[in-house]
């Protein structure tokens, strides 16, 4: 048996001598054959004789088309005849397609007429490949023919795919139904597609130069699934991203910069209202403990503490240099750190690629690459971690201790994550800002975080991801122990370059983050709020034991509305057994409606929630409670909240833990009822009944990546 990669070697060799940059339809054919990517008998004759002997072997019908380098569109140039069904008729189109091939395009180099077994019935389906500037090599799937390129029905995995990722592409379109048969018509056959998937994600993966393929249609039948069509397009200049830091590497690096025992300000300043005093007023009033280094070139003292002209001439060991100079002074500070073996550099300096000067931006990173400093940014407000009482930054100082560690891009976003936070009480383990993303980037955070005990959620904003194979990686490992919540900005642009296969020109590149961030367990919020909600939300809910969701309601219209955001959620409203049904109505009146959501109705006192949700947490077969109240003068909002509060904890002491979250209906009292509830361990909403069904689904989210469901 010859090694595959040989036999597609050797093609990709003759194309590249020469100098082309795709295959054409036999060479496909032979680089399908080596990786036993199933295609139809074919074969190229080069006189009409041959055509017909050729289809009479293979037995008809069959497909003719041209075979030129110089006619990539076949159909246009009348170069394609389908349904071809005897010999006479086999030499009769030999003529024409000729005929049209010169027509089209006089000095066409031809290589003869390909003549293909024609593949009936199945579904028509794609199967492909793109390379992205991010995540390299991606697999794609959809539904193929005309439909493909109107419907943009298409679904990206990053290559090489395992099994189960191809069968969870055969279900990831929306079209999914029409592969199990429609209207009398047979199912594909799954494994076979799903084995299409694998072969093809292997083949781009070992040869990178491959940077688009096509397979379009693939005919996937109940017995099998056959490329009709193969196209592939090479870059033999392509290079793949360099290898990610090891994450050994990174974490020591980042553990000495976020929890540094000493901290150099280059740039402090005794004068109020310069980002130098900023810092160092930050530092101090944080309650920073370790050494802080004013950096400074004429001052003796700065705030109190002695200032050094250079990091050099600090005795001590230095973990973080915070820069708050001018752009242009930035390098040369910089190898005075990397000559001082400072591993971390947080750079606030504006004036770099995102204004215009990326030639400033490459030297610094340079320096970094030489010195073995990672920087962080340039153009950030810097970061907080709260664990060190560790404001390294120019805004406000903030001092509340939780459990996720928020980042982002933007300064703006950045303000608003510590405005949110500082204004719902949410504590943090850390706020990074990171700016340009000159070298510390997402995944470096990742490779932190998953190992912080002081953290257990992060959430990241970001507009792009630098090197989204690292990220996905890192995000898939991280992501079975923590949270990892994205926001990722600029969904609606255009992104995608033209591309010159089907596949790419549908890559839209909003849909290969959506993809891969679900591939890697990555739970992804839709807008800000989102992203502060599900940060601040997803760490109190316990992780739920199965997927039957219970709506206890004392009013019909939110119960309609918090099932609408159950199913909006891909969550799973619990179908009531008569049992259980008959336990409920005991507390509700006879005209609130039984089933699922319970309706207790707007007139009954405090003890029919009390009754009615302590049932809802002891059945067992009942995992999350979704409760909506509605404001009234039996059972106002602070009674309601305080209740509910009282039979948690008295359910949690018996050991019944369920998610629970709530939505309030009524005047501006619900407002106060929301906030005890939240701080009591049910994320509560006042005027909504999306927000607390979109937290729950995110908690439901991470479990089922995370394999806890």
């Amino acid at each position: 048996m010859p090694n595959p990669k040989d036999a597609v070697r050797k093609v990709l060799d003759a194309v590249k001598a020469d100098k082309r940059t795709s295959l054409t339809a036999p060479e496909g054919k032979l680089v399908c054959d080596a990786y036993g990517i199933p295609v139809p008998k074919e074969g190229v004759a080069k006189s009409a004789a041959e055509a017909a002997k050729l289809a009479g072997d293979m037995g008809f019908p069959v497909v003719m088309k041209i075979v030129s380098p110089d006619i990539l569109h076949k159909t246009e140039a009348g170069g394609v005849i389908i349904g071809v069904k005897s010999a006479t008729e086999a030499e009769k189109s030999y003529d024409t397609i000729l005929a049209n091939a010169k027509k089209y395009k006089a000095d066409a180099k031809i290589e003869g007429i390909q003549v293909q077994q024609m593949l009936a019935g199945g579904t028509e389906v794609i199967v492909g490949s793109i390379t992205d500037g991010s995540f390299g090599k991606l697999v794609a799937f959809g539904l193929g023919g005309v439909l493909v390129e109107v419907l943009k029905d298409i679904t990206f995995r990053l290559a090489p795919a395992t099994k189960a990722d191809a069968l969870s592409m055969l279900d990831g379109i929306q079209a999914h139904d029409m592969l199990k048969g429609v209207r009398g018509g047979d199912a594909v056959n799954r494994d076979a597609l799903a084995d299409v998937i694998v072969k093809v994600s292997t083949l781009v993966s070992d040869f990178p130069e491959i940077v688009e393929l096509d397979l379009n249609p693939v005919f996937a039948t109940k017995k099998d699934a056959i490329a009709a069509d193969v196209r592939i397009v090479v870059d033999f200049d392509y290079k793949p991203r360099p290898a990610p830091r090891p994450t050994e590497e990174i974490v020591a690096a980042m553990n000495r910069i976020m929890q540094p025992k000493g901290v150099a300000v280059i740039g402090a300043s005794a004068e109020d209202g310069k980002i130098g005093n900023s810092v160092m007023k930050n530092l101090i009033n944080g309650g920073y403990k370790g050494e802080i280094y004013p950096i400074h070139p004429k001052a003796a003292d700065i705030l109190g503490y002695k200032a050094y002209k250079s990091v050099k001439d600090v005795p001590g060991v230095i973990d973080t240099a915070v820069f708050a100079i001018p752009a242009k002074f930035v390098a040369g500070a910089l190898i005075e750190c990397g000559e001082k073996k400072i591993p971390g550099a947080v750079l606030i300096p504006s004036g770099f690629a995102e204004a215009g000067a990326p030639e400033l931006q490459a030297e610094i990173v340079e320096i970094g690459k030489k010195y073995n400093v990672r920087l962080m940014g340039p153009n950030i407000y810097g970061f907080y971690y709260t664990p060190a009482n560790l404001c390294a930054t120019f805004c406000t100082a903030y001092d509340v201790k939780g459990s996720a560690a928020l980042s982002s891009q933007s300064g703006g976003i950045g303000m608003a994550i510590i405005g949110f936070s500082r204004s719902a009480k949410m504590g943090v383990s850390a706020i990074v800002g990171l700016g340009n993303k000159s070298d510390i980037d997402e995944d470096d955070l990742l490779a932190f975080f998953e190992q912080d005990p002081n953290t257990n959620l992060i959430a990241q904003h970001c507009e792009d991801l630098k090197d989204g194979r690292a990220f996905a990686e890192a995000a898939k490992r991280v992501s079975k122990k923590k949270p990892v919540i994205v926001l990722k900005a600029g969904r609606t642009s255009a992104g995608a370059k033209a591309a010159a296969s089907h596949t790419g020109a549908l890559a839209g590149n909003d849909k290969i983050y959506e993809d891969v961030l679900k591939q890697s367990g990555v739970i992804r919020a839709r807008s800000l709020r989102q992203l502060l909600e599900f940060a601040r939300g997803v760490p109190v809910l316990p992780t739920p034991k199965g997927e039957n969701i219970l709506i206890i309601t004392g009013a019909g219209g939110s119960g309609v509305l918090l099932s609408d955001s159950v199913v909006d959620n891909g969550l799973s409203l619990m179908a009531m057994p008569p049992d259980l049904d008959a336990a409920f109505r005991k507390f509700i009146p006879p005209f609130g409606a039984a089933g699922n959501p319970v309706d207790i109705t707007g007139g009954e006192p405090p003890i029919t929630y009390v009754n009615t949700v302590k049932l809802g947490l002891s059945d067992e077969r009942i995992h999350a409670l979704i409760l909506g109240y509605w404001h009234t003068i039996v059972t106002p909002p602070m009674v309601f909240a305080r209740n509910m509060v009282e039979v948690k904890k008295e359910m949690e002491a018996k050991g019944f833990v369920k998610p629970i979250v709530a939505s309030l209906a009524g005047d501006v009292e619900v407002e106060e009822a929301a906030e005890y509830l939240y701080q009591n361990g049910i994320p509560s909403y006042a005027y909504s009944t999306e927000l607390p069904v979109e937290v729950l689904g995110a908690k439901y989210k991470w479990a089922r990546g995370a394999g806890l469901l």
